[in-house]
């Protein structure tokens, strides 16, 4: 019998290689997120992954971990709220100052924390805040503190307000996307750190970017400031991100860029390791969901359960993506 010739041969159609099915991006999230390294370091925690839609898949990792609905402390996870918040207010139109505070560049950097009855306004006025002083050498230059925010909320109008009264402001400025009943709650009237919520209603404020009944949806990414001070020593201070890796920062959420490991994907980890991103085609949502208390701080200045979280959700990130489990 007569062989195909060479010619023949490279004119067959190849066989592409089909995509996982949702069964198999789904089994593979969920074996990441109970076995994979990284996320047995993280639990126990709850994890999510969906669309602009709905929820796709999720569950518990790990023994006596949170529901869906258990509420906690989300502390950085609440600076993509106020980006929010803000984007609604000026209904998508931000001023160069609404800018230079959400990329954290503004010099407003003595702040530490707020007491749990102070407002917005006097807690930035404080003492242990500096008394609401800007500090000239990180004008103009990135850097990671919750001032920013805590003075733009003072320009905003909201100075007055303690927690319940920040917490009022940010859901009627979300409430036309995201529904009357999205449930948010302030343990002390820090707009950069105070928030408290649960996975479920999280994912809302996510597919509300997603589906562009958010301001903010359009803009994630817009204008992004380069944050690793060992690679632009002129235009950042101050980074929770790891050394070694460069991402950069939007309107109060990172850009998870790095050249050697990033998937460019929108998030906002909080110091007790609530992880919610979005991937770059603007496509999906993610959680992890955990409040880990303890050891927040590494001698480094890192905070320890966000960086952990972040490990773990880019590997349950990518599973979904290819339907390959991480081990």
């Amino acid at each position: 019998m007569r062989r195909p010739t060479l010619a023949l041969l490279t004119a067959l159609p190849l066989l592409a290689q089909a995509d996982p099915s949702p069964l198999q991006r789904a089994t593979a999230a969920r074996l990441t997120a109970e076995k994979s390294a990284a996320c047995v370091a993280a639990q126990p925690f709850y994890w999510e992954i969906g669309n602009a839609t709905q929820p796709l898949a999720g569950g518990k990792a790990g023994e006596g971990g949170p529901e869906r609905r258990t509420e906690m402390a989300i502390a950085s996870a609440s600076k993509w709220l106020y980006g929010a918040f803000v984007a609604e207010r000026r209904q998508g139109q931000l001023t160069a100052e609404d800018v230079k505070f959400l990329h954290f560049q503004s010099g407003y950097t003595y702040y530490h924390v707020c007491r749990r009855d102070q407002s917005v306004a006097a807690c930035q006025d404080s003492l242990i805040n500096g008394r609401g002083r800007k500090n000239p050498a990180t004008e103009n230059r990135f850097d990671y503190n919750g001032g920013h925010m805590q003075q733009h909320a003072v320009l905003m109008g909201l100075g007055s307000f303690g927690p319940d009264g920040l917490a009022l402001a940010v859901k009627q400025a979300l409430a036309p996307a995201l529904g009357d009943d999205w449930r948010l709650s302030y343990s002390q009237a820090m707009p950069a750190g105070g928030g408290v919520t649960s996975a479920a209603e999280y994912s809302r404020f996510l597919r509300g970017l997603l589906d562009g009944r958010l301001q903010l949806g359009r803009l994630l990414g817009s204008q992004a400031v380069c944050t690793n001070p060992q690679v632009c020593p002129n235009e950042a201070v101050k980074t929770p991100i790891p050394g070694n890796e460069s991402w950069h920062y939007s309107l109060g959420h990172w850009v998870e860029d790095d050249p050697q490991v990033g998937d460019g994907a929108f998030s906002s980890p909080g110091a007790f390791g609530f992880y919610p991103w979005i991937s770059a085609d603007r496509r999906l949502y993610g959680i992890v969901a955990r409040e880990q208390r303890n050891g927040v701080l590494g001698g480094d200045g890192q905070e320890k359960p966000a960086v952990a979280s972040v490990d773990c959700g880019r590997e349950i990130r990518a599973a979904w993506m290819d339907g390959e489990p991480r081990r």
